[in-house]
């Protein structure tokens, strides 16, 4: 693995995790009907690495300049937006984000899809508040993400006292980046593939492509919502875009070789079934030791790719990366 900054990830987590799980946990309606809401708290609030929200919030730091930004022209005249609104911006963002992921899960691990019984080491929401609401759930889940990225200022609770106005333009190419990410052409598109692909061989251009999409297309979205809520040039955007995809498909790629190296207890999820499901994986098509070599040169991908941002604050997108490899469930 290639040489990067000093960076104590686990101190600069802790405090961006803190700001997120206060937002979620005020965001994510408890009272809804039904006992909806319940089984929406239990799929978000059940742990998990957060690893989508941090992202964003990494890749928001990297370019944020600080001060007032002039984005567009509003009746002729410049207006100026204070940098806070940006920050509000990103929170926002991370949380929407890990609601899509946490949406995903509910659907993946339902019986007609995965049919799995373990979800961060707590039963899943289906085995716990049964099919239906758990579909209704992550129903209500996704539709929650959108209205999150564009409410009116003061509805995300945050630790201003008043939360400002997050630019309109800034709204629309939140919303643009994750229903991509989250669509047909992203995780959906790459979840019908896989759920298509079971018990046949694939081919590693055809491997690649489908865990880009169902896995990887949520990631890179993490950076580049990141990347819109603050000042990133077009050799910014490229290159964060390019660590994106990297540090997508590596995930995926350490997820398979976790599923069978792992156990249930330390992956908080069952282990093993990829195989039992004869799904088509990394290891399945290269073998343990050509998957392991493989994460690594992602690895590399993701360095060279930050390095081309011009960038100089991106230690925390370096330490997320390696995380992303080195991790154990």
């Amino acid at each position: 693995m290639s040489a990067a900054p000093a960076f104590d990830l686990d101190a600069w987590s802790r405090s961006r995790l803190a700001r997120i799980e206060s937002a979620l946990a005020q965001r994510v309606p408890a009272d809804a009907p039904a006992g909806l809401g319940e089984a929406m708290a239990y799929a978000v609030q059940g742990g998990g690495k957060r690893l989508r929200p941090l992202l964003v919030l990494a890749a928001h730091e990297a370019v944020a300049r600080g001060g007032d930004r002039v984005p567009a022209l509003r009746d002729g005249r410049d207006v100026a937006v204070p940098q806070a609104a940006y920050d509000e911006a990103a929170l926002r963002a991370a949380c929407a984000v890990e609601l899509i992921h946490a949406y995903s899960l509910v659907h993946d691990d339902l019986p007609c899809m995965d049919d799995d019984v373990l979800r961060r080491g707590q039963p899943t929401v289906h085995v716990r508040f049964g099919e239906a609401r758990a579909m209704l759930a992550g129903d209500g889940l996704q539709a929650l993400a959108f209205e999150l990225l564009t409410q009116e200022a003061d509805a995300l609770p945050s630790q201003q006292p008043s939360a400002p106005a997050v630019p309109d333009a800034v709204q629309a190419a939140l919303c643009r980046l994750l229903a991509r990410a989250a669509g047909h052409a992203g995780m959906v598109g790459g979840q019908a593939i896989d759920v298509a692909s079971v018990g046949l061989p694939l081919a590693e251009d055809a491997l690649r492509r489908m865990h880009r999409m169902k896995t990887g297309a949520l990631l890179q979205a993490s950076v580049m919502m990141g990347a819109a809520c603050g000042a990133a040039d077009a050799a910014a955007a490229t290159g964060l875009r390019d660590y994106g995809a990297a540090v997508g498909l590596a995930f995926q790629v350490v997820d398979d070789i976790l599923d069978v190296t792992a156990d249930s207890a330390t992956l908080g999820k069952t282990a093993g079934k990829d195989a039992a499901a004869d799904k088509p994986t990394y290891v399945a098509l290269m073998g343990l030791d050509r998957a392991r070599a493989h994460a690594a040169e992602l690895l590399e991908q993701a360095d060279a790719a930050l390095e081309a941002t011009g960038l100089a604050d991106t230690a925390a997108l370096h330490a997320i990366a390696r995380w992303v490899i080195a991790r154990t469930r």
